[in-house]
């Protein structure tokens, strides 16, 4: 279709028939978001309120359509970028934040942390000096004011302001000191994630959202005994880069919950669905 047959498409949107306009957002979503500039495009042009919101209520479903979809292939392409899980996940409420510009910081703390690293390092080590860097010069910390704010969830959010959740300051931590080489990966305890570093009999974990506390399994065996659970393999091993993108989604479904928000908590479940399999437990 050309520009043209666009534009005179999206105006029928205003038309009175009901049926017209019914078929109209249908030919409009089988477009998919190719179709989105030409609808801002229309709502800034247009001074029919009914029409900006109906206009916006499209945007916003074929925004969520096509994160369905990504979603869905980052997973079926064997989920290997957790950056980019966690960028997806962060695009549901920023759309139009690009992968770049995460990454650009990222680059940047990974330059800034490589300068402090020397060779052979002792592993204690090596987690004090990205501590070093992370918490005191560069003062990322735990929101804890406003721990169920959805902004915690959306990692280009915790990297401006350097105030996130256990979860987004453990995916920052693990995605640099694993671009150090540190063999470090999450661990999905229940109600604090954590992260683990392990190789060849060595193995410990890392608070991050305690200024990268370092702890002993004996720790992990007091934690779980206070919560009254059996220890279990997942509360001490290393979890997928799935599992951290599925819990950071419910993570941002609880945050909307908290804030009586049940339409984007259900959206955002959805979206949790789409990278579960049928036959696994929730």
């Amino acid at each position: 279709m050309t520009k043209k047959e666009i534009k005179a498409m999206i105006s029928l949107l205003e038309d009175h028939d009901n049926e017209v306009a019914q078929y109209v957002e249908q030919r409009i979503v089988a477009l998919g978001e190719g179709i989105i500039p030409f609808l801002e495009e229309e709502w800034e042009e247009t001074l029919d309120s009914d029409l900006q919101k109906k206009i916006e209520d499209l945007i916003h479903n074929l925004q969520f359509e096509g994160l369905h979809s990504r979603l869905k292939t980052w997973k079926n392409n064997g989920a290997e970028n957790l950056l980019e899980g966690l960028w997806l996940v962060n695009s549901y409420m920023y759309p139009d934040v690009e992968f770049a510009d995460i990454s650009r910081i990222m680059d940047q703390l990974y330059f800034d942390a490589w300068t402090h690293m020397k060779d052979e390092m002792h592993p204690y080590d090596q987690v004090k000096s990205l501590n070093n860097v992370l918490f005191r010069e560069k003062r990322f910390s735990a929101n804890t004011k406003n721990f169920h704010s959805p902004a915690n969830s959306m990692l280009h959010l915790v990297l401006e302001t350097k105030r996130g959740n256990p979860l987004t300051l453990c995916v920052i931590y693990m995605t640099l000191a694993q671009r150090l080489g540190m063999p470090v990966y999450g661990v999905n305890l229940p109600n604090l994630f954590i992260l683990t570093y392990k190789l060849d009999g060595v193995q410990f974990y890392i608070n991050v959202y305690n200024k990268g506390l370092i702890l002993s399994k004996s720790d992990i065996d007091n934690y779980i005994l206070q919560l009254n659970l059996n220890p279990v393999d997942i509360f001490y091993e290393p979890c997928s880069n799935l599992d951290v993108v599925k819990r950071a989604l419910r993570n941002l479904s609880f945050s909307f919950e908290k804030m009586d928000d049940l339409e984007k908590a259900t959206e955002v479940t959805k979206l949790l669905a789409a990278i579960t399999d049928d036959d696994t437990p929730a």
